[in-house]
């Protein structure tokens, strides 16, 4: 019965540091940013699934004297339309607690005189953190799943969006070496899908480095 007992709260530590997700370190950190750093896209999906967009995303590291974490300007566009990306944000990297990794999610005002930042630096020179606005109820939470590997999302229903007639939105991210995948959503308020892949999320590959 003693062996049962003990063997029934190994299997229940197992599972809790599982769903928990396992320690993580400022090295692992550290990994993870440089990791998150460069120029991915799905065009390799959109070839196989023509219900997915080739989509180029970039993230930036900025104000790298910071000591609070690592900071990335944001980009996301369809390819065909570079010039005209429809999505910008600041994303703030940071170890929250021991198993907990957050990227905190940062709109900027007058987000158009930053396109294409992520080639001319010179453009983010002018980004300050008193131009961001927080996306409050958007950071998603990371936990280690693995070798290199992090994945988390959104809390419930707290990520407010009145796009295409959403009442919140939700976010599911899995970071691999190499890989990003990220499934964006919106949701009405009878809890309906109104944006957003479908089947799961976009696959984005990185073909390029960013320091």
């Amino acid at each position: 019965m003693r062996k049962l007992t003990l063997l029934s709260l190994f299997i229940n530590a197992l599972f809790l540091v599982t769903l928990q997700g396992q320690p993580v370190s400022k090295k692992e950190l550290k990994q993870l940013a440089a990791t998150m750093a460069g120029e991915f896209s799905s065009e390799a999906q959109s070839k196989l699934d023509t219900t997915y967009y080739h989509i180029k995303l970039r993230m930036k590291p900025i104000w790298k004297d910071r000591t609070d974490g690592y900071w990335f300007y944001v980009e996301q566009s369809i390819a065909s339309m570079q010039e005209k990306p429809y999505r910008q944000r600041v994303y703030h990297l940071y170890l929250n607690d021991d198993t907990t990794v957050v990227s905190k999610v940062f709109e900027m005002k007058n987000p158009s005189k930053y396109t294409r930042g992520w080639a001319d630096p010179s453009k983010l020179a002018g980004l300050k953190p008193d131009s961001l606005v927080d996306r409050q109820g958007c950071a998603i939470s990371l936990h280690k799943r693995g070798k290199k590997v992090f994945s988390g999302s959104t809390p419930g229903r707290e990520c407010l969006s009145s796009l295409r007639g959403a009442a919140y939105a939700t976010s599911e991210v899995t970071v691999y070496p190499g890989k990003l995948v990220s499934w964006d959503r919106g949701w009405d308020k009878e809890d309906k899908q109104v944006w957003g892949a479908k089947k799961g999320g976009y696959i984005f590959i990185k073909v390029k480095k960013f320091k």
